[in-house]
């Protein structure tokens, strides 16, 4: 194997092993920061929610329950968690994989009613005391993360929830007295959950990662080319000029041009010892012909 095939050879391999590396490193740290920018947005959702749910209770349901049509009709409005829903209902029209959801194992309007998964979150946050539960579930549109926080039945929650005959006459009427009653002060009665798609942002991810991965090659591409210029300028050529004039002094030419470099390297070093050698010889060959 030649010189130059054995050096792309070393050079292939500390760069393919580094490439593999860096390569790694940074698929890794580009799904991290997109799994981060998903939580920053389910978090955002979050605040935006609680937002909504705070101003409804102080500004909006005081002003609701004073009104004549509160008495004789159950006003949805005047419920933060249902102003919540509706208002991430909206953002749904334009965001169809972005879900925000109110859920409680035993709600008065049963369309609340916690699904399977849902359930199984509540009882969760139950058992652990969590305040925050996160991870990734299979949609039918790909891989969403989510966020829960439970929901604890406060003292003005059980104005409607704690038993039927203490409830507003309205909500009776409205949703019946089978559900959504026995809820007890301070215990968690559901959650509220967003699931934020992971799709777009892990191809994005993805996309960045595979230019990387473009760059790296072409970079170990260009890198060799330029090395195997270099070996071959520096070291290969002045090596075959000494190698070409060594071949014609053993064969026993005269007057044979000796080896110039213009260099203060290595390989100068080799091409002087050389041309003094041929000196020498030349003079020993020149002493054995005069006797």
């Amino acid at each position: 194997m030649k010189l130059l095939a054995k050096f792309n050879l070393i050079l292939l391999v500390v760069f393919g092993i580094g490439g593999l590396i860096i390569s790694e490193l940074a698929r890794s740290y580009l799904l991290d920061n997109a799994k981060a920018d998903v939580q920053a947005q389910a978090q955002l959702m979050l605040a935006s929610a609680k937002s909504v749910r705070d101003y409804v209770s102080d500004h909006v349901s005081p002003i609701l329950v004073q009104t004549p049509l509160y008495q004789t009709r159950f006003l949805p409005e005047s419920i933060p968690f249902f102003a919540a829903n509706a208002t991430f209902n909206y953002l749904r029209k334009n965001y169809p994989d972005y879900t925000y959801k109110e859920t409680t194992l035993n709600p008065t309007n049963l369309d609340d009613r916690a699904t399977d998964w849902e359930a199984d979150l509540i009882h969760e946050l139950r058992d652990t005391g969590e305040k925050e539960r996160s991870g990734v579930r299979p949609t039918s549109s790909g891989s969403s993360l989510y966020i829960a926080h439970p929901i604890w039945a406060q003292q003005e929650c059980l104005s409607c929830h704690g038993s039927p005959s203490s409830a507003p006459k309205t909500i009776i009427a409205q949703y019946g007295s089978a559900n959504g009653f026995g809820w007890k002060p301070g215990g968690i009665v559901g959650a509220q959950i967003v699931s934020v798609p992971m799709s777009v942002p892990v191809d994005q991810a993805k996309r960045a990662w595979l230019r990387l991965l473009l760059f790296l090659i072409s970079m170990m591409i260009l890198a060799i080319l330029a090395l195997d210029a270099a070996v071959y300028w520096f070291v290969i050529r002045p090596l075959k000029l000494v190698s070409d004039t060594a071949d014609r002094v053993s064969r026993g030419e005269k007057d044979v041009t000796p080896v110039r470099v213009h260099s203060k390297d290595e390989i100068a070093t080799v091409a002087s010892s050389f041309n003094r050698m041929q000196v020498s010889l030349a003079k020993a060959l020149k002493m054995v012909e005069d006797d």
